[in-house]
C-alpha cells in the first residue's frame, strides 16, 4: 500500500462530508471549549483527502510568487495534509463565523514577506467562504488593505521587514535596535500580528543596512541573533507601554523556518534544499528529531515571556519545520537559479498558522 493511500485510511475517521461543491463544518463554539487547555502545537501532519481550504485561482489577488501550482507545481499531496493536535481536534475553520466576530475591526499582519504569506492566506480562505461578498483591495506605499464592506472588516498587511527603524544617516543607512519603525501605525487596530526574523539575516547586496546603532554605540556588524534580541525588546517595550491599556490583542507570529539545508531534517535523501521534498516529516516527536530548537524561536520565547503585557505566541515553528515540502522552491520567483525554499505555497502551511490563530481568537 502506498503512503497516499495510508494517509487516506488513517484521515477516514475525521474526514468531512462535502455536499454540493461545499464543506459542511462542525459548530464551531461547541469544538472551542474543548481546545481551551489543549497544546494545539504539538500533533502531526495527516492526510485530508477534503483539503486545500481553497483553490488558489479562486483567489485573483493571490502573489505570483506563491502559486506554486500555476507556476508548473505537479505534484499535490502537499496540499492534503492537515494539522492534528495530538490531545484535542483542531476544530475546522469557518470562514463565515470568522468573518462575523470581525465585524466592525481591523486585523493587521505586521512583518517581512513572510507575514504577506499569511495575510494572502487569511484573504484566500476568507474570499472563498464567502464567494459572494464583494471585497476591496487597496495598496499605498508598505500598506495592503483586503476589506469586506458587508461585514466592514478589514485586513491589513504592513510590510515591516525589522519592526525597528532604518534612518539614512550621513554614514549611511542605520539601522537603529532602540526605536520602533511604524509605532503610530500599530494604534487603533483591533488585531495585531507581529513576525520578523529573516531579514536580520541578510547580508550583501540584500542587507538594508550599513550599521546598527545600539544605544550610543555604532556597529559595523554584530551577532545578528544579539541584534535580533535586542531589536525585539525595543518592540516588546513598546507594546508594553502604548498598547499595555488597551483592548487590542496582540500576536506574534513564530519564526518560519526555511529548509534550504537537508540536514536539519531526518531521512533526506541527501538532498541539499527543499527542490523535490513531496511529503511531511513523520513521526518528529521532539525538535531533537528535527534539529533542535530553532535558536529565534527561543530568543521570541524569552522576550514574549518577560513581557507584562500578555502577548499570544504562536508557536508555529516545529510544526513547519516538518513541512519540508511546503515551500516554492522551483516553482517560485527565482526558479531553477535560487530555490526559494524560505516562503510558502499557496494554499499550503500559513492556512493552518490562520487556522491556529482562529482558534486561538475564537477561544478568547
Amino acid at each position: 500500500m502506498g503512503k497516499v493511500a495510508v494517509y487516506a485510511l488513517i484521515a477516514l475517521a475525521s474526514v468531512l462530508v462535502v455536499v454540493r461543491g461545499r464543506r459542511e463544518t462542525a459548530k464551531p463554539k461547541r469544538e472551542i471549549q474543548s481546545i481551551r487547555k489543549c497544546d494545539l502545537y504539538a500533533g502531526r501532519w495527516v492526510y485530508d483527502s477534503s483539503y486545500p481550504l481553497y483553490n488558489a485561482a479562486d483567489c485573483p489577488f493571490i502573489e505570483h510568487q506563491f502559486d506554486c501550482r500555476k507556476n508548473g507545481r505537479s505534484d499535490s499531496d502537499y496540499l492534503k495534509f492537515r494539522w492534528e493536535p495530538s490531545e484535542c481536534r483542531l476544530p475546522r475553520f469557518n470562514g463565515v463565523d470568522f468573518l462575523s466576530s470581525l465585524r466592525g475591526k481591523k486585523v493587521m499582519f505586521v512583518g517581512d514577506s513572510i507575514s504577506l504569506n499569511q495575510w494572502q492566506s487569511l484573504a484566500c480562505i476568507l474570499h472563498t467562504s464567502t464567494p459572494d461578498a464583494t471585497y476591496t483591495l487597496t495598496r499605498a506605499g508598505g500598506l495592503s488593505d483586503f476589506t469586506f464592506p458587508a461585514y466592514n472588516a478589514s485586513l491589513m498587511f504592513l510590510r515591516d521587514g525589522f519592526l525597528i527603524k532604518i534612518e539614512t544617516e550621513k554614514i549611511g543607512r542605520v539601522l537603529e535596535l532602540n526605536s520602533v519603525s511604524q509605532g503610530q501605525s500599530w494604534k487603533g487596530i483591533d488585531i495585531l500580528v507581529f513576525n520578523t526574523w529573516h531579514w536580520w539575516l541578510h547580508t550583501g547586496r540584500k542587507q538594508p543596512w550599513d550599521f546598527i546603532e545600539d544605544g550610543k554605540e555604532m556597529h559595523k556588524d554584530m551577532d545578528r541573533l544579539v541584534a535580533y534580541e535586542k531589536g525585539l525588546r525595543t518592540w516588546a517595550r513598546w507594546v508594553d507601554i502604548h498598547l499595555g491599556n488597551t483592548t487590542t490583542k496582540v500576536y506574534f507570529q513564530g519564526v518560519s523556518p526555511d529548509h534550504m539545508n537537508s540536514l536539519r531534517w531526518p531521512n533526506s535523501n541527501a538532498r541539499s534544499t527543499c527542490i523535490g521534498e513531496k511529503e511531511p516529516v513523520q513521526g518528529a516527536s521532539t525538535n531533537a528529531g528535527l534539529g533542535g530548537q530553532h535558536p529565534a524561536e527561543r530568543v521570541v520565547e524569552k522576550v514574549v515571556g518577560e513581557m507584562s503585557r500578555p502577548v499570544h505566541l504562536l508557536r508555529v515553528t516545529r510544526l513547519s519545520q516538518m513541512r519540508k515540502d511546503g515551500h516554492p522552491g522551483m516553482y517560485g520567483l527565482g526558479g531553477h537559479r535560487v530555490p526559494d525554499c524560505s516562503h510558502w505555497c499557496l494554499p499550503g502551511v500559513p492556512d493552518t498558522w490562520n487556522h491556529l490563530l482562529y482558534a486561538s481568537l475564537m477561544s478568547s
